[in-house]
């Protein structure tokens, strides 16, 4: 990538809108990043990055350099054109310290800046700062270096030139240490970071970044000139490929689209879609436009050709074993959804169909072996549909609410009322019949599975439709799945996962989260999943203390002494239905974990390593981790 010369002097002082103070940002932090754990701690990176990325999409930077410092801090260095260090016309301040000290405040507010710009909630380097007991900004603009501190949001002392440098070597340089009396993490996690920038060095083809940790001497260097081509096959990496991927992109005045399409031999969907290098994870109007347009050009191939007579191919059909990546550019992007990641733009629907269908259908025509590929396999998953079809439809008989067509295994609450129910899935007769008796019958449901479910990753739809404990499963939320799921029949408020804390209780655990995630993935994104946290030991001195961790344990005994007796829980059914009750079901006392899923990109990379086919990546990623792992004996 070639920085654009010509634009930068459009960039200046009075480019900096400011919207609004930065007051609240210390009192109520989640509110603009998320958390104030890891999640938010590595959002403050993305952030500063973000800036970085806006100034590439706009041609003005091709290298990104980002370093996890030994004293807890990190530092970004972009090659853009500097933070703007004039006076602000309106503030009488350095636009930087505007730009630093004034929520909502810079470039991307002024189109005439950046016509497009990423940064999920757009509050950038001033939460950054307001959340960091110190922060130094270095500036390389003009031929001048300008330097500038501060402390917690506010300035340390003024700006000022410390140096001078050649006209054309511009840039900024920031170095943030995150205040440690907010945040419950103290390091930042390389592997974290490395996912996210691998995702915008793909989204940014010929972009640089550089990501480095001075502790551990790791190094990484993210550059992918292929772009979205690269993207998809590095998805499909664990998987056979039927194909060489399909590419297109084309821009208009309102949105662009750029877009990499590749099937592989698996069952699973895997639609990746973002908007200004957002991931949404929700999809939205774009991932819509493009799901409507596949079908349709798929299926005017196959009938023009005379590949399928009558039926339709579905969309559930086409998308069998689809990998695609959707990467939209769009002036002002409309956010909807519980965590802001669904496009909401209508207009962007009926482009995003347009481009696509016209895309898809060049293609078509000039690569037929490519195209009868795709068709063959819609076909093979259309005859699997068809013959799954009883399946189905005995699901969706006994998904209907009331007591009559649901499992017999189901020990069902009393109240109708889904906003206050629950449903606890545990593993084995023991475990059942502890949680059956220690339950709240009124709004409590607990449904038994017998051993480890089915393996989806590794199963066609007849397969996973015909195992007994995925259609009890299926029935028992009364969803749904597939094109049929509808999150508003979902019986219960909170589907919650029960299982042993041993190495088997962690792999049902893990077969069932890969049920969610590929086959009722907005149970997820609604927030309807939880893991239920037993605990691993029972303390016994005087009184019982419940111990949810080996670190707990040591503070424990270290504060009741030797004399105390100790009980390490291996399976729910050790526990009493009083224990497991007080410990693991009382809405008052229990721990829940919400299932989130922060990045689709690297959660189905994970489920295809850890459960696929190819072993491996398997083998590769359990010999990466073996000195992670911890034995209990």
């Amino acid at each position: 990538m070639v920085k654009n010369e010509d634009k930068a002097g459009a960039y200046g002082a009075s480019s900096i809108k400011v919207l609004e103070g930065l007051e609240g940002v210390r009192h109520r932090p989640a509110m603009y990043i998320g958390s104030t754990g890891k999640q938010g701690m590595h959002h403050l990176v993305y952030e500063i990055v973000d800036n970085a990325v806006d100034e590439a999409m706009g041609g003005f930077c091709d290298l990104i350099d980002i370093s996890i410092n030994k004293d807890g801090s990190i530092t970004v260095i972009d090659n853009g054109r500097g933070i703007p260090v004039e006076m602000h016309p309106v503030y009488k301040k350095p636009a930087v310290e505007i730009a630093i000290t004034k929520l909502h405040a810079g470039g991307k507010f002024d189109k005439d800046s950046y016509k497009v710009s990423g940064g999920l909630h757009g509050v950038g380097i001033s939460v950054v700062a307001a959340l960091s007991k110190l922060m130094k900004v270095t500036i390389k603009r003009g031929g001048k270096i300008y330097k500038q501190e501060y402390k917690i949001g506010k300035p340390v002392h003024d700006l000022k030139i410390t140096g001078e440098c050649e006209k054309n070597d511009t840039g900024t340089e920031i170095t943030f240490y995150p205040d440690d009396s907010i945040f419950s993490v103290k390091e930042f996690d390389f592997s974290v970071l490395q996912t996210r920038f691998r995702e915008i060095a793909f989204l940014n083809k010929g972009i640089k970044i550089i990501l480095a940790d001075e502790a551990t001497k790791k190094k990484e260097i993210f550059h992918y000139e292929g772009g979205l081509v690269e993207f998809v096959k590095w998805v499909n990496r664990s998987k056979q490929d039927l194909h060489k991927p399909i590419y297109f992109t084309k821009e208009d005045s309102k949105v662009s689209i750029e877009c990499a399409v590749q099937y592989n031999d698996s069952y699973q969907e895997n639609v990746l879609s973002f908007v200004n290098t957002i991931n949404t994870v929700e999809g939205g109007t774009h991932v819509a436009g493009f799901r409507t347009a596949l079908t349709r050009a798929i299926n005017d191939y196959a009938h023009k050709n005379n590949l399928v007579k009558g039926e339709n191919l579905t969309g559930d059909d086409v998308r069998e074993g689809l990998t695609a990546i959707i990467s939209v550019k769009v002036l002002e992007p409309q956010f909807e959804g519980q965590t802001k990641t669904k496009l909401g733009n209508s207009e962007v629907k009926g482009i995003i169909d347009s481009i696509t269908m016209n895309a898809l259908s060049m293609f078509f025509e000039e690569n037929p072996t490519i195209a009868k590929r795709v068709v063959s396999k819609a076909i093979d998953a259309q005859r699997a549909r068809n013959a799954a079809k009883k399946a189905k439809e005995l699901v969706r008989r006994k998904s209907a609410f009331g007591g009559g067509g649901l499992p017999g295994k189901l020990a069902d609450c009393s109240s109708k009322k889904k906003d206050e129910t629950e449903l606890f899935i545990v593993e084995g007769d023991s475990a059942a019949g502890s949680s059956k008796q220690g339950r709240n019958r009124e709004f409590q449901a607990i449904l038994p599975l017998k051993g480890k479910i089915l393996n989806v990753e590794k199963a066609n739809q007849i397969k996973i439709l015909s195992n007994e404990e995925i259609t009890n499963l299926i029935t028992a939320m009364g969803t749904g799945i597939g094109e049929q799921y509808n999150i508003d029949d979902l019986r219960y408020s909170k589907i919650i996962i029960m299982t042993d804390a041993d190495v088997d209780g962690a792999h049902i655990r893990t077969l069932l989260l890969t049920f969610f995630f590929r086959f009722t993935p907005k149970l997820i994104e609604n927030g309807n999943l939880y893991i239920a946290v037993s605990p691993l030991y029972r303390v016994r001195k005087k009184k019982d203390h419940y111990v949810y961790s080996d670190s707990e344990l040591k503070k424990v005994l270290s504060e009741l002494g030797s004399g105390a007796d100790v009980q390490r829980f291996k399976g729910l059914g050790e526990m009493n239905p009083e224990q497991l009750w007080e410990t693991t079901m009382d809405p008052k006392r229990r721990l829940l974990n919400r299932v989130m899923i922060e990045d689709a990109v690297a959660a189905d990379d994970m489920f295809s390593k850890l459960m696929g086919d190819d072993v491996e990546p398997r083998r590769q990623f359990i010999a990466e981790r073996a000195k992670e792992a911890q034995i209990d004996v």
